[in-house]
Parts: structure tokens; sequence; C-alpha cells
């Protein structure tokens, strides 16, 4: 092809052919429309399309909603002057009394006073109205109907959440007794914590505290502090907050009585929010006769928490902090180089393992051969609490005065009596193993000798430095003997299923108090009820406190775990399983025998030997006693007595009994004949081995 058969041409454009020419803003309009719709100084309201048209619409509806107000304010007014006028205050004042009748002249003469001094009034207003138009002309008619149409509209309005010509939902309550005292007696009264015609006496005028607001009040005579705190709920319903927001308190000791209470309000959930971090990674060393720094409660208080001279409890459901919880209460005593440390961890995890390098005994798993060295062990604990007592006996009086163990002998290594720590965390694991064996010539469970072990340390283990802290996942009656439940001294319950598993952590009838830990929300983790053996920071007098516990979770618990192990190795100390010897000493059985028979059962478990006390020679001579007097009479709660009294052999039956009234009615209870064969039953078996397969 030559060049001239080539011919340039034009660039080719795609585009599509518009009729309309768009019209530009001007750009100073643009400019100020773009300032205002990003500008921050211009309220969102202002920026939005449908603000203007709600603006527009309120325009257009203010004149009728007005006259709609007008109305109803005069109507409120008019019933407001009827009632008035009508005396119907006092009549109904009257008709409460029974007294209308002789009160009905009084009544009346009353009645036409007040008219007449409505037609007082009238007449004088349309004379001072009638003078000001021939003084002032129509312009006072117009200031005065202007003013009494907005006096009345704002009568009349309609406020939020009040019902009026429609039917409407009512509007949220809040909390506003912190203005209105007037308040925080009508939900005493909505709780029906006081009578319709009781009322409160002001102590102290609430006052800010913390994040909240506190108030102190007097009950009337006949009202008890107890009940507002066993109805905390209830009162918190009436007040519009959560009930974890109300710290309900009975004011005892000097300046206190039965029915003085300490109220305190929080503005928010106190237990939300990031972890606590535990006070203990800022110390070098800690004296294991203080309490361990806990927890904080609702007011934001510290908690610390007695272990030396108690033991402690701690029960939840799985991961709601249990572990955590444990750990922490450990934590002061890993800390101090004079006490030895038996730990015991049937999870079998590596909750535990960096207690492994301070623990004098150590020992991790659920198998077999991990239950029967935890007996072993606690077998030659029990052999040394036995020495323990036989040498404090010979040292003189300046030195033991009380026979109890004291901080200078804790440390004298020459006695060789440190404060001596038993941790478990997972009891059940070796309370429950069904393993038989002879103990005392006697056929039994190895979790049965444990749990009798247990129960004679904690019994005269602390004034010889012992302390116990258990923990479980299964805070029920079969997996801790009551024998052993209740001589345990602090107990600390995080959420639980339900009120039952709550009593078996803090002991009977707690629910009723008012502490359940079934109540706990499920994201509160690491908060649970304490129920401590000694005196904390939230007062001497307090049964149990709501406690957030601090967090340490497993890198802070290795860093004081190692602490602790430095302490040891700079103080001499260092011993057994952390240094490397795992060796049992030898321990006579007879004697370890001959001691569980003396100190774990000396008598009948509990409530079995209060029923035989009460009782007493009706025991032979009844053959029925009903469930409701035993239970008036022990000052229990039904449900778990039954349950209890089922746990030493006695169940319940239905006999009929006389009514009184000549008749017979059907109650439940239980056969003397029953109670005399559980009695008879614990006494052969010598209190070892109550937990027979």
């Amino acid at each position: 092809m030559s060049s001239r058969d080539v011919v340039p041409a034009e660039p080719v454009y795609e585009g599509e052919l518009v009729d309309d020419v768009p019209v530009i803003a001007g750009a100073s309009g643009g400019r100020f429309t773009n300032w205002w719709m990003r500008s921050r100084r211009v309220p969102e309201a202002f920026r939005s399309r449908q603000a203007s048209k709600d603006a527009v619409t309120w325009l257009v509806r203010a004149p009728f909603r007005f006259v709609g107000a007008v109305g109803r304010g005069l109507i409120v007014v008019v019933r407001a002057w009827r009632r008035w006028v009508r005396v119907g205050d006092y009549r109904e004042a009257a008709e409460n009394a029974e007294k209308l009748a002789d009160k009905f002249v009084e009544i009346r003469a009353l009645t036409l006073f007040r008219w007449k001094v409505s037609g007082v009034v009238l007449g004088a207003a349309v004379v001072a109205v009638f003078l000001a138009d021939l003084v002032y002309g129509s312009v006072a008619l117009w200031i005065v109907g202007a003013v009494g149409s907005v006096a009345l509209a704002v009568t009349g309005r309609r406020k939020d959440g009040s019902p009026g010509r429609k039917a409407v939902l009512a509007g949220p309550r809040t909390l506003t007794w912190t203005m209105d005292p007037q308040v925080l007696v009508d939900a005493f009264r909505d709780a029906k914590l006081i009578g319709k015609d009781e009322s409160l006496r002001l102590v102290e005028r609430a006052t800010r505290v913390g994040d909240g607001w506190s108030v102190t009040v007097d009950l009337p005579a006949t009202r008890k502090a107890d009940d507002v705190i066993k109805h905390r709920d209830a009162l918190a319903s009436a007040l519009a907050v959560d009930e974890v927001q109300l710290i309900v308190e009975r004011v005892r000791g000097r300046g206190g009585h039965a029915g003085r209470v300490f109220l305190w309000v929080a503005d928010e959930d106190p237990y939300a929010g990031p972890p606590l971090r535990t006070p203990l990674l800022d110390v070098e060393v800690w004296d294991a006769w203080r309490p361990v720094p806990f927890g904080r409660d609702a007011r934001n208080r510290r908690v610390d928490l007695p272990l030396v001279w108690t033991s402690l409890l701690v029960g939840a459901i799985p991961r709601q902090g249990k572990t955590f919880a444990t750990r922490l209460a450990t934590a002061g005593l890993i800390l101090d180089p004079y006490t030895q440390l038996y730990v015991f961890d049937g999870k079998g995890g590596k909750d535990w393992d960096a207690a492994e390098q301070v623990a004098y005994r150590f020992v991790c798993g659920d198998e077999l051969e991990h239950v029967q060295a935890v007996r072993d062990h606690l077998v030659e604990l029990v052999a040394e609490v036995q020495s323990r007592y036989a040498r404090m006996a010979t040292l003189d009086d300046e030195t033991c005065p009380e026979s109890k163990i004291t901080p200078a002998i804790s440390r004298d290594a020459s006695l060789g009596m440190p404060i001596t720590a038993v941790i478990i965390d997972e009891v059940q694991v070796f309370l429950e193993n069904p393993m038989r064996q002879e103990v005392g010539g006697k056929k039994t469970t190895i979790g049965a000798y444990i749990a009798d072990l247990l129960a004679y340390l904690v019994r005269k283990g602390p004034a010889a430095g012992i302390v116990v802290i258990l923990a479980t996942q299964r805070p029920d009656s079969n997996t801790i003997p009551s024998r052993l439940r209740a001589v345990l001294g602090s107990r600390f319950a995080l959420r639980v299923m339900d009120w039952r598993d709550s009593n078996i952590v803090l002991g009977e009838q707690m629910n009723t108090r008012g502490y359940d830990a079934s109540t706990l929300l499920p994201s509160h983790k690491g908060v649970g009820i304490l129920r401590p053996d000694g005196e904390t920071d939230a007062g001497a007098d307090v049964l149990a406190v709501t406690v957030r516990t601090y967090y340490m979770p497993n890198p802070e618990w290795r860093v004081i775990c190692a602490r602790g192990r430095a302490l040891r190795e700079a103080a001499g100390t260092l011993s057994g399983h952390a240094a490397g010897d795992d060796t049992t000493r030898a321990i006579d059985p007879a004697a370890v025998v001959k001691a569980l028979g003396a100190g774990v059962e000396p008598g009948l478990p509990e409530p079995l030997a209060s029923v035989v006390d009460y009782l007493g020679d009706g025991l032979d001579e009844r053959e029925f006693v009903p469930t409701a007097e035993l239970a008036e009479a022990l000052e229990v709660e039904p449900t778990g007595f039954a349950r209890e009294m089922a746990e030493s052999g006695c169940k319940p039956v239905r006999q009929y009994v006389p009514d009184g009234n000549g008749g017979t009615r059907r109650v439940r209870g239980y056969m003397t004949a029953d109670i005399r064969a559980a009695v008879a039953d614990f006494g052969s078996q010598g209190g070892v081995g109550r937990e027979l397969e």
C-alpha cells in the first residue's frame, strides 16, 4: 500500500447528547450549603431534612395543642376547686376512721365556709378585671386572658408518660428519691416494707458517696432492718434500679439498732468495667498473718480476706472465676517465705503449675494414684497437727500463752511450726472417689476418708497454724458432706445454679437473709458473695458482702509464684516438693484413726444432734414428730432441713395427727423409730466412713 492511500483522521470520542443544560449554583451559595452541612458547630437536628419537617409540623399543630392544653387545664382546676370546696381530704379521713357521722356537722360547716370564700374571691376578681378595663382599656383584658390561658395550658399539659384522653403507655420510671424523700417513702410502701399509714425517719440526709447516693433511715417501731435486707429486690424494683445497684445494710453497734437501715444506690452497675488488678503484684513480700487483698465491694471499698485461724470454701459453676478467687487467697501465703503449701489440683490442668515451684506437697491430676497421694499427704498433716499440739504443751507461757500458734512461733525454724495451707481445687474429685479401703478395722471409701481428714484439719488445725482452702464447681450436699461443710469458716460463692447450691456454700437460710449467689448476673465474672469469718473493711458486723475479686491471670500468677520461690530461697525455707523432696514421713495409722475418732465426730452430725437434743425423753415416748414442729423449734429452713435429715438416714413420712378441733389432719414428719435407727447406725460406724457406696 502506497503512502498516498493513508489519510489522517480526527480523534473519535464516545459521548451522549444532552439537551438540558445544568444550572450551576453560585459559588457563594454552594460554599454556605457545604459549610452548613459539614460544620460541627451546627447541631445535627438542624442539618436534617426530617428535623425541618418536624419543626413545620410542630408549628402547624401548636395552636391546636395549646387550645387542648387550656381545656385540660380548665378541667383540672375545676376538679381541684370542687374537691377543695367539698372538703374531700377531710371527708376521706373521716371515712377511713369510720367517724363520718360524728364529723358531719363540722364537714358541713367547713363546706359552707369554703363556698363563701369562693364567692368572695370570684367577685373580687371580676371587680378587679372590670376596674382594669376601665382604667387601661381592652389591653388589660387581653393581658389577663393571655396570662390565664398560659397558666391553664401549663397546668393541663401532657407530661411524658402521663395518660391523657388517649390510652398510652406509661413512661420509664427513674430514680428520683435523691431529690424527693417522699419517693423513698413511697418505694418502701410499694415494696410492702412499711404500712400505708407508716413513714420513715431520716437519720442522715441523702449524700453522694462514691459513684452513688447514700441515706440512713429509721423504720417504724414494728419493722426490722432484716426484713428490708431480705426483700432487697422488691425495694430495688420500687426504686427503679437493678438489685445489684442497691446495697442495704443494717446499722449495728454504736448508733445503730434493729430498725436502722443504711441504703446506697449506685448510679450504674458497680460490677461492670475493666478488671481490677491485684495490689499483691506491687509488693515484694507479704505477711500471712495479715488479711489478703481479695477484691472490692460495690462501694469500691477494699475487701481483705483473713485466712489465719479460719478456713475457706469457694463454690461456683464452671467459668465464673472460682480458680482465680482461690489463687488470690493463696497469693498472699505464697509471698510469705515462712509458709508451707500443700497444693492439690483435681482438675489436672495448668492453672496451678506455677505453684509447683513453691509447694511443700504438690499433686495435680484425677487418677487413683493422685487421690491416694492426697490421702497420704493429709494423713501426714493430721499427724503433724497432733505433734504440734504436743510440742506447744511443752512451751512456756511467754512463748505460747494460749496453746495457739503465734507469729513468733510460726517463724521460728527451730520449732518447725510454720503457717501451713492446704489448697484443694476441684475438691469433689477427691471426695467422691469410690475406691474402698479399710480404716481402723472398718470399710469405707477413700473419698469419705479424705472428708474425715479434712474435717479434722478444719476443726483442730487453725490453732496449730493450719489453713484449709477448698474450691469446687459442684457445691451440693453429696459432694461436700455436712460434717465438713459445717466447720468451714469463711465462704465465698460465685454464681451457682439455684438458691440451694448458694445455701450449701454460704450456709443455711442465707437466701432468706437476702444473700443468694444464684441471682448474680452471668456477665459478672469474678463477682461473688463473701461470708467472712473475721473482720473486713466492709465492717465487722456485716454478715456477708458482694465482692468483685481482683483479676490475676496466668502470667501475673507465675510472677507471684516465682517471687515466692525467690523469697524462700533467700530465707532458706524452700523444702519438700519444691526442693525435690517428695518423701512422706512414716505415720502411725492407729494414731491418726484415734485422732479422727476423737476430733472429727465427737457427737452426732447436725441437724440430727439438735433433733435428739430437742426431743429428749420424747425420742422414746413419742412415735411421730411433725416437720413443722422441728423447723420452728430449731429455727431452720424446712427444705434444707429435710435434705440434711435424709443424709443422716431419716426420710420424712406422712401421718395423721389431731388438729385440735376433734378431727385429724395429715402432715409430714419423722418417725422416732427412724431417728433412733439413724443414731444407732451412726454410733456403730464411729464417725468414719459415712459416705459408703
